[in-house]
């Protein structure tokens, strides 16, 4: 394949660093008309379905990306994309293998590595002014663009099916959730980045009592089962219709997670509570009605990706408090 108009974009790790590259890819492709392939994990690529700017996604699992077996296969998609521009929104050791084996345009974006690193060990404000300044996506679009647009420009975009739309109403109908339900998740990859249960259940009380409708969501071999009526869909749902669910709730609360870009990706308000994490890190909701919520401790931030192993209990969190929750989500539903 030899086309200037089509770009392949790579961005393998967490699911939702993939979701953020749908904000770039809708910009670019109503900015230059552009379509686009993108290879990233084969646990990844259901969000990039049905999207109307990507041709085709690469699949990856594990035994793709072994040492000699990747230099192989990176050869390969090299020449079957010879001629189209190479966005490498990783920048990693496996991708700079792709790039060095490119045949064509090879363009890299900046992870701001050491500055990262370098605030987690200083929490300089300086540096923090600068890195939450500058969210993910806007790093992303950095990699082509001289003028860097604003966030508000680069929002995530998944794209529910009908068939996809109609599961999630069915569900809905089901559990009686109602036309104003907001969406739970209480779960982390990382469990210092979760939100204490009890925390939870004093916040889902409050729902009950005020009449508040609710869903969890999310996947997890722990199953958070709250005291009192619920409506629980932990570990039930594909991802696909996880999103559409997520797209006809009202907003969601969560920590530091995937469905917190799952969501904002089809618009849905997002109030999300970041512990060992920090906004600096970019990975933040920047959806307009966003709010996230953090503590001021001098520990913060502990961690880059939430792998701490907190000796506070996680006090950060705790200092988040039920009530403090239920007032932004009684703001949002005004």
């Amino acid at each position: 394949m030899t086309n200037t108009n089509h770009k392949v974009i790579f961005r393998l790790s967490a699911l939702g660093d993939v979701v953020l590259t749908t904000g770039v890819i809708e910009y670019w492709a109503k900015k230059y008309g552009c379509t686009f392939t993108v290879i990233t994990k084969i646990s990844s690529s259901p969000v990039l379905e049905n999207n109307p700017h990507i041709t085709n996604v690469i699949s990856l699992d594990k035994k793709d990306l072994g040492d000699l077996t990747w230099i192989k296969k990176a050869g390969e998609i090299a020449s079957e994309y010879k001629g189209c521009e190479l966005i490498d929104l990783h920048s990693t050791l496996r991708s700079r293998i792709l790039g060095a084996r490119w045949k064509g345009k090879v363009s890299r974006y900046n992870k701001f590595s050491l500055e990262r690193r370098t605030f987690k060990l200083t929490r300089s404000a300086k540096l923090n002014d600068k890195l939450s300044g500058l969210r993910v996506t806007q790093r992303y679009a950095a990699a082509i663009e001289k003028e860097i647009p604003e966030a508000s420009e680069l929002l995530p975009r998944i794209y529910p099916t009908e068939d996809e739309r109609n599961i999630a109403q069915t569900l809905i109908e089901e559990h009686d959730l109602g036309q104003k339900f907001i969406a739970l998740h209480p779960y982390a990859t990382h469990p210092d980045k979760a939100w204490p249960k009890e925390n939870w259940q004093a916040l889902i009380e409050m729902l009950n009592e005020n009449g508040i409708r609710w869903a969890i969501i999310g996947r997890d071999k722990n199953v958070f089962e709250p005291q009192g009526s619920s409506c629980n869909f932990t570990s039930q749902l594909q991802l696909r219709e996880t999103c559409a669910l997520l797209e006809k709730s009202t907003l969601l609360i969560t920590g530091d997670s995937g469905p917190m870009h799952l969501a904002a990706a089809v618009s849905t308000p997002v109030i999300a509570m970041f512990g060992p994490t920090s906004k600096a890190w970019g990975f933040y909701p920047a959806g307009p009605q966003d709010v996230v919520l953090e503590s001021e401790m001098d520990c913060r931030p502990c961690s880059l990706h939430g792998k701490s192993n907190c000796k506070k209990d996680r006090e950060c969190l705790r200092k988040i408090t039920p009530e403090e929750v239920f007032e932004k989500i009684q703001n949002l539903m005004r």
